[in-house]
This record gives C-alpha cells, sequence and structure tokens, in this order.
C-alpha cells in the first residue's frame, strides 16, 4: 500500500490513541485505586492484543475470557505465594511454576478458553499494578484492569471496521 492511501487510515489508528489517552484523563480519578495516575497503557496492550487474536468480534471475545483468566492466574499465584511463605526466597517462583503449568493446558482447551498470550498480557499487567501501584486491591484493580482492557479490545474493533469500510469505499471509488 502507497503511504498516499496508508495516511488516512494511520490518522484514525493516531485519532484512536489519542482518544485513549483523553478517555484515561477523565475516567482515571474515577476507578481505583485511589490517586492512580491512569491505566492507558493497558488499553494499548489489549488494542495490540485484538490484532495477535485474529482482528474478529469472535476472536476479541476469545481475549476477553484470556485477560479473565490471565487476573484470576494472577490472584491465584499471590495467594498460594503468601500461603507457601515457609518456602521464603522461592515462595512465589513455586506459586508461579504451578499457575503456570495449569495455564499451558489452555492450548488444548475449547477455543472461547485458549486465548493463551491474552492470558499472560492481563497477568503481566495485573501484576504490575499490583507490585507497583500503592494502594491496589485484588478485586478493585480487576475491575479498574478490565474496563481498560475492554476499551482496548473496542479500540481494536473500531480500527479494523473502519479500515474495512475505508478501504471498501476506496476500492468503489478507483473502480466506480
Amino acid at each position: 500500500m502507497k503511504i498516499k492511501k496508508h495516511t488516512p487510515i494511520a490518522l484514525f489508528v493516531g485519532f484512536q490513541a489519542c482518544v485513549i489517552q483523553i478517555i484515561d484523563q477523565c475516567i482515571h480519578g474515577a476507578l481505583p485505586p485511589a490517586g492512580n495516575t491512569g491505566f492507558a497503557w493497558i488499553s494499548f496492550l489489549a488494542w495490540a492484543t485484538y490484532f495477535m487474536a485474529g482482528c474478529t468480534i469472535k476472536d476479541g471475545i476469545r481475549a476477553f475470557f484470556g485477560f479473565v483468566i490471565g487476573i484470576i492466574a494472577s490472584i491465584a499465584i499471590m495467594l498460594m505465594g503468601g500461603s507457601f511463605g515457609a518456602l521464603g526466597f522461592f515462595a512465589t517462583p513455586a506459586a508461579i511454576l504451578i499457575i503456570a503449568w495449569l495455564l499451558f493446558y489452555l492450548e488444548i482447551a475449547p477455543p472461547l478458553f485458549s486465548m493463551v498470550p491474552a492470558v499472560y498480557i492481563a497477568a503481566g499487567a495485573y501484576f504490575g499494578c499490583m507490585s507497583y501501584v500503592p494502594g491496589a486491591a485484588f478485586s478493585t484493580m480487576f475491575f479498574t484492569e478490565m474496563i481498560y482492557l475492554t476499551l482496548g479490545l473496542f479500540f481494536g474493533w473500531m480500527t479494523i471496521a473502519f479500515r474495512t469500510w475505508f478501504e471498501a469505499g476506496r476500492s468503489k471509488r478507483e473502480t466506480g
């Protein structure tokens, strides 16, 4: 695709990124944990996941379920790591070993639950938030992260919808 033909799509994507940041600046203060400075970056991870998943609504739903599983897995690791306190330094690594081993089986799960990259993306974001965001709690961070992940999936869908619409119109104009 030539630059001239690609520019409207690229501009739309840039506009979308701008809008995600505006939304984040408007909502972050109303979402837990108190005092957070925003989580637009989580939306950008989910937006990319939509493309990695396959760019369809069905694949977006698969990614959504993967996100939920990933956050639940992170919570399980943190709780399990805490209960393995006698292992000291190895408490969390042992919990990760067990949960990561079990998560690998998602590859052979029914398609709705087999989006393993989405699981790890959500789990990583959740670990980061729980480790570095003061006041983050399991339930409230789950809620906040899922808002941002869903926003990112929606923006991924919008990117594909716009591109499909734009390219169909361009094809009509070129052949018409």
